[in-house]
């Protein structure tokens, strides 16, 4: 080929160097300037064939979009769906799926469903959000715990939870029985508080049949800080094959009971403290 000018008339000549330079990893720019080739269609014969350096090519920010688009397609999804999963056009998402074969036409009342379910699913999210903002706003308002604000929290909480004495059963032991492990905790800071000694407590686990055990022992036995082998022999209920119950999987560990020796007298303050709140509760007290 001969130019007008003679530029470029041994082109083979040309095409060699300009191939070679290419296998260098120079850029289109970067030849051009070398080889003094002004014309963009000479330049492209010459390149014809050889591939750009990697370090010459753009990253295509569509590619992951790309990719999830054709993910969706294969799953069956529609153009209308993936455009509001990726916000994304239509034209984009017909070009990058034109391949793939077509999903099959879904009953009308099957695709309500669908929509409706992902709507469902979104207010969900939403209530969950807000549900956990509730949570760590209210979690905010307590603040540090107080001596006093512990002591009271544990005698309200034992009246609720732990043994009582009864007319008709004289019992005056501290007993206390719980499945939620921050109940156990608040309980445990409240006898230290009153100076029981660790040396005075006796731990045992009471779980179903079908509830992991071993895995329960070793559960409590750390949230307490002792060892397993300093637990009671574990109290197994027997399952009721006509009972459903809800409290199973892997976070099932049944109830820890902690008992504590020489208790009398503890008991019988606690009852008193619990009495001393109820008479100090004044009408109008409760408004805020």
């Amino acid at each position: 080929m001969a130019h007008p000018q003679g530029k470029y008339a041994d082109f083979e000549a040309l095409r060699e160097r300009a191939v070679a330079l290419r296998r260098t990893g120079l850029s289109r720019r970067q030849i051009r300037d070398r080889l003094h080739v002004d014309n963009n269609d000479i330049l492209n014969r010459l390149l014809e064939g050889e591939p750009p350096p990697e370090w010459t090519k753009r990253p295509n920010a569509k590619d992951d979009l790309r990719d999830r688009a054709r993910e969706l397609r294969l799953q069956g999804w529609t153009y209308d769906r993936i455009q509001v999963e990726l916000g994304c056009s239509k034209s984009s998402i017909s070009l990058w799926v034109r391949d793939l074969p077509k999903p099959e036409r879904r009953d009308p009342s099957e695709q309500a469903k669908l929509a409706a379910r992902k709507r469902w699913e979104h207010e969900l999210a939403v209530r969950d959000q807000e549900r956990q903002r509730t949570k760590a706003a209210a979690a905010a308002e307590v603040g540090a715990m107080t001596s006093r604000d512990l002591f009271m929290t544990g005698v309200a909480l034992y009246w609720a939870e732990g043994a009582k004495d009864k007319p008709y059963a004289r019992r005056e032991n501290v007993q206390f029985v719980n499945s939620d492990p921050g109940v156990i905790r608040i309980y445990l800071a409240w006898l230290d508080l009153l100076g029981v000694d660790s040396e005075r407590l006796r731990y045992r686990v009471m779980i179903h049949a079908t509830g992991d055990v071993e895995g329960a022992e070793r559960y409590w036995a750390d949230l307490v800080g002792v060892d397993v082998s300093a637990f009671q022999t574990t109290t197994i209920k027997k399952h009721n094959p006509k009972t459903v119950r809800k409290n199973v999987g892997e976070n099932y560990r049944g109830c820890l009971v902690v008992s504590v020796r020489q208790c009398a007298e503890l008991y019988r303050r606690i009852e008193g403290w619990w009495n001393g709140i109820v008479l100090g509760i004044q009408p109008g007290s409760g408004k805020v």
